[in-house]
């Protein structure tokens, strides 16, 4: 992980292990994300398990970053434990696991509970309500369902994975039909999902060994619940979801790899 990187947290000595909320930016800080609490609608969070932006005003997160490798895989059972997040500020509003009740949303995670199943631990971190979004049930179960076990197939054959995924636009179709907003106008039904997959064999220094050539899944998806079923009919490229969010992806990867890689629209196997 570059220097640069680890200096946001703490210092960069070579001769320590990175904390594991750091090697989740290891490729980068989308939204340039700050522990500021007067940056209330970018503002950083950072588990042991994955890292995110958070807004305020729309009561889910940006997006979350997390790192996936065998080394988070295990046995522990799913804990369904929705709840608060009491990480954020005391003054802001803390959606509840009741905030998506009857709303014809799923409570979508961004990181996945079945990417977190080394420790029960691990597994709880996934249902902080900072790492859930409303989503379409369709698109949570099965479009999206689909793409984080195919990741998991990916690094269960000798890859590792960054992830980041993300949301923009208000307004998505679930079950009940169209709502722009849940919780008395509390949280915010976006109406586009997004992630990238960025994939690597494993081993160190990550940053660096992403190059033009590197396999790259981007992904932008309606949140609506009559969607495709199948993920990669909606294949796009990293700089399609940059220009749409305006984050930065990517950012601690080479430039000249990055002009290459992120214009690219993946055309690998899907399964």
């Amino acid at each position: 992980m570059p220097c640069a990187l680890l200096a946001l947290f703490a210092s960069c000595e070579s001769d320590k292990t990175p904390e594991p909320a750091l090697d989740h930016l290891a490729l980068g800080n989308p939204s340039g994300a700050t522990t500021d609490v007067n940056q209330p609608t970018n503002y950083l969070l950072s588990k042991s398990q994955y890292v995110l932006s958070y807004h305020r005003d729309r009561g889910i997160p940006n997006w979350v970053s997390w790192h996936l490798s065998t080394e988070w895989l295990g046995t522990a059972a799913r804990q369904d434990d929705f709840r608060a997040d009491a990480a954020l500020p005391a003054t802001w509003y803390q959606a509840q696991s009741s905030s998506y009740t009857g709303s014809g949303f799923d409570r979508g995670h961004n990181c996945p509970s079945a990417d977190r199943t080394k420790t029960v631990a691990d597994n709880s971190a996934t249902f902080l309500m900072t790492n859930i979004i409303p989503q379409a049930p369709n698109n949570n179960q099965n479009t999206w369902g689909d793409l984080e076990e195919y990741c998991r197939t990916l690094t269960k054959a000798g890859n590792e994975l960054y992830i980041i995924m993300g949301q923009y636009g208000t307004g998505g179709v679930g079950s009940n039909g169209a709502k722009s907003t849940l919780d008395n106008g509390r949280i915010t039904v976006p109406s586009r999902i997004w992630k990238v997959v960025v994939v690597l064999p494993a081993g160190t220094d990550d940053a660096s060994r992403v190059t033009a050539t590197t396999r790259i899944i981007a992904v932008d998806t309606p949140n609506n619940n009559s969607l495709n079923s199948n993920w990669a009919s909606y294949r796009t490229t990293v700089d399609a979801i940059e220009a749409a969010t305006g984050y930065d992806l990517l950012s601690a990867v080479s430039v000249a790899a990055q002009r290459t890689l992120e214009a690219r629209v993946d055309t690998g196997p899907t399964q």
